[in-house]
Formats: structure tokens, C-alpha cells, sequence
């Protein structure tokens, strides 16, 4: 069994990522301004989402921005690793697939999610900032986005804060009329 979603969708999913990424992603950019790669992964998925083809390219920007989460998460820089973390994710929301199964839902919401987390971390941890910015992801997402995500099962269990942030989004945009 498989879920229906078009391109078209996939693009509307992608588009949304990276509207949700962007303000993890300047932050990352603060802290490593020479470090392109977060960068370069929403810039490929943006390119995807405006009628781009679903290339290589945007896999090998999404494993870059995973190696700068790693070393930034290595270095102790854990809201700049939250930040590649989230282009990373954004990347990957152009690989959705249509899989009924609920970890897809990561493609569709982990960049909201991952983002959120990086700036609550920004700002010491201020739980009411990673708030603002799941409101910020639900203003953007557009009823294309909600009626993919819902044809998904419910976020999955586990992932800690990120994945907590992720099923509050979910509930959110699944409640929303």
C-alpha cells in the first residue's frame, strides 16, 4: 500500500521545509559565516520546490548540511548543529515518500521542528521561543501542505525535543480546519 502524493505536493512540502528552515539557518550562518552548506541545502530544495528537478544535487547538499550538524554537534555548538540539522531535514523533505508509515512524517515537519529547537537553544533555552517559531511554521503551511501530512499516520514516539516539537506541530496542523 502506498499514499498518493504528486510532485506537485512533494514541491508544496519542500517549499515549506525551507520557509521553515531559513531563520535556523541564519543562525547557523552567525556562527559559521565561511560554512556554506546549510546554506546550499535550502538553496537546491528551494530551486526543487519552484519547479527544479528532484536532483542529485539535493541529496549531496543534504548530506553536507548532516556533516556540518555533526561537527557543529561535535563542537558544542548545539544550536548551530539544531540549525544544519533543520537544512538537512528541509533537503530531505524533497525525498517524501509515499510510504504509510509515520516517520515521513519527518520530511513534512522536521525542518519546522529542528529549527524551532535551534532558536530555543539561541535563546537559552526559552521554551516559549521554540512556540513562536511552531506558530511561525503553522502560518506557512499551506492547505496543500496539511492535506499531505494527513494522509500520513501521526508523528512517531521518541526523537526528544525535536521529535516533541514535531508532534506538537503535527497536532496542530492536523486540528487545523
Amino acid at each position: 500500500m502506498s499514499i498518493e502524493v504528486t510532485l506537485d505536493e512533494i514541491r508544496a512540502v519542500a517549499a515549506f521545509a525551507v520557509g521553515c528552515a531559513e531563520p535556523a539557518v541564519a543562525l547557523f550562518e552567525r556562527v559559521r559565516p565561511q560554512d556554506p552548506r546549510a546554506r546550499d541545502a535550502l538553496d537546491v530544495t528551494r530551486t526543487f520546490a519552484e519547479g527544479g528537478r528532484r536532483s542529485k544535487a539535493i541529496r549531496d547538499a543534504a548530506w553536507a548540511a548532516w556533516r556540518a550538524y555533526q561537527e557543529t554537534r561535535d563542537a558544542g555548538l548545539t544550536a548551530a548543529s539544531e540549525a544544519a540539522r533543520s537544512a538537512h531535514t528541509a533537503a530531505s523533505a524533497a525525498y517524501l515518500h509515499p510510504l504509510p508509515k509515520a516517520t515521513q512524517v519527518r520530511h513534512i515537519l522536521g525542518a519546522a521542528a529542528h529549527a524551532a529547537r535551534a532558536c530555543e537553544l539561541e535563546a537559552g533555552g526559552d521554551a516559549d521561543v521554540a512556540v513562536e517559531q511552531l506558530e511561525r511554521a503553522r502560518r506557512l503551511a499551506t492547505p496543500a501542505v496539511i492535506d499531505v501530512l494527513r494522509r500520513y499516520p501521526v508523528a512517531p514516539a521518541g526523537g526528544s525535543r525535536p521529535g516533541e516539537l514535531l508532534r506538537t506541530l503535527d497536532t496542530t496542523l492536523r486540528g487545523r480546519a
